[in-house]
């Protein structure tokens, strides 16, 4: 009997149900992976591509809510688009299982299974799988983002979500390239401004003579070059969004021009005497310290807490370990859409070089690396060398042994609390388990057990 060229993920934390459906399903596909523990799902999609997943939905002892296996559904589905996702759960738990379908799920199989039964889902799962695929390759990759799971990056979009429901004026705060954009948008595309326009100004290019008549408008002989009458951003975002960017950029002589318009709500065009009013909702950025350019007396107070009603910082990517690996592979997805690949993976020795790599440049560089590797790669693997990032500017020795012995120093503390418990200890310290182990090893961070206690 000839295999269907397949890949197939099972996901159990016992290891009698991973055993007993590799036997079962090797005789019909051509590759079976199995994994102990769901953490380690998103690193191994980001390795190879796979066609199903079989997930079971529990995984913790007295936890049987399947609110795990969703998580970790949702997870698969942004992470990997073209990856069919089969619930795996015991009978009685049937209306999590369909709880799973509403989230994007293919079907379900309740454990025991019938052997026949569990083959002809997997085929028919592999069937939508290579559909899924064919149509990526028709049609234009939709706009996407990625948000991770890091706890950091988990409170800013929640706090945008919650924002998002009201009209108050929010300030983003981050580096360049965490994604203060794709934030501004999650808030405009969760409120009730959503059909009505979102339209994003970059103020730091915007010189002083153009500033006014770009964010104002102007009437038609306002100056020389204005033939027509001409609405200006804030007008263009009518009952929308506009989104202020870079907004710590703006001149202190502009300051009083904008909060101007954002206390009355109603803008005058340059030329014209009348004030129009606006019904626009208001997001800014910026990834300079606005609180010290006001004690500095660079920002005016008053424009600052007119912004910033509510602040949502971002957090930089070298503070979201358990991130880097999973952001990855979403953007290596993005770009094997973009230029019509769709089987490249990294090799073990990028990923390593991914995960101790700084990112100064955050989001934005790693995209522009990752971009850069497909159309570099000679085959379907990416390497260290494709990505470039062998050879990066290291900090001062000094500087770099005394973050380390701080962190040590750190997790020591903490691990010495919860009595060396590593749920509790990663839990405090806001890092997945993988992470805090990989620390523990490099820092040799010994437990009472390993003393002989």
């Amino acid at each position: 009997m000839k295999k269907t060229q397949a890949h197939i993920l099972v996901i159990d934390d016992q290891e009698d149900i991973l055993f007993a459906s590799k036997m079962v399903l090797k005789k019909h596909f051509e590759t079976i992976s199995t994994l102990n523990n769901p953490k380690n799902a998103i690193r191994l999609l980001s390795e190879q591509p796979v066609d199903v997943v079989l997930l079971d939905m529990n995984y913790r002892i007295g936890f049987e809510d399947g609110r795990e296996g969703i998580y970790l559904l949702k997870e698969i589905k942004t992470f990997s688009p073209q990856t069919v996702v089969i619930l795996m759960t015991a009978f009685g738990k049937v209306e999590t299982a369909v709880e799973g379908l509403k989230s994007g799920a293919f079907d379900y199989i309740l454990k025991p299974w019938d052997n026949e039964k569990l083959v002809e889902i997997v085929k028919t799962a592999v069937e939508e799988s290579r559909k899924k695929k064919a149509k990526a390759k028709k049609v234009p990759v939709a706009e996407s983002y990625f948000t991770g799971s890091s706890p950091t990056i988990q409170k800013a979009y929640n706090l945008a979500e919650k924002v998002a429901r009201t009209d108050a004026n929010v300030l983003v705060l981050g580096e360049n390239g965490t994604g203060k954009y794709v934030l501004a948008h999650h808030i405009h595309q969760h409120s009730a401004r959503q059909s009505q326009p979102f339209i994003h100004v970059d103020l730091g290019s915007l010189n002083d003579n153009i500033f006014e008549s770009e964010l104002f408008g102007y009437a038609k002989g306002a100056f020389t070059d204005a033939k027509i009458d001409t609405p200006g951003r804030f007008e263009l975002a009518q009952n929308g969004t506009i989104f202020l960017d870079e907004i710590g950029n703006v001149p202190l002589h502009l300051q009083s021009k904008l909060l101007q318009v954002l206390q009355n709500k109603s803008v005058t065009r340059l030329g014209e005497a009348k004030a129009r009013q606006l019904n626009v909702r208001i997001i800014t950025a910026t990834n300079i310290n606005l609180k010290q350019e006001v004690a500095d007396k660079q920002f005016r107070e008053d424009l600052y807490y007119r912004i910033n009603t509510m602040e949502i910082l971002l957090p930089p990517l070298r503070q979201r370990p358990e991130d880097l690996i999973p952001l990855a592979g979403f953007l290596l997805a993005k770009m094997m859409a973009k230029y019509d690949r769709n089987t490249i993976s990294y090799d073990k020795h990028a990923l390593e070089q991914l995960e101790k790599h700084p990112w100064q440049g955050n989001i934005r560089e790693m995209e522009n690396r990752i971009e850069r590797a497909v159309i570099l790669c000679d085959n379907d693997t990416i390497s260290a060398s494709d990505l470039d990032l062998t050879i990066t500017t290291a900090a001062p020795a000094l500087q770099d042994s005394q973050l380390s012995g701080l962190e040590k120093n750190t997790i020591e503390k903490v691990l010495a609390k919860h009595q060396h418990n590593i749920s509790k200890s990663a839990d405090e310290l806001g890092l997945s388990r993988a992470s805090l182990y990989r620390r523990i090893e490099k820092f040799g961070i010994r437990s009472p057990e390993d003393d002989g206690h």
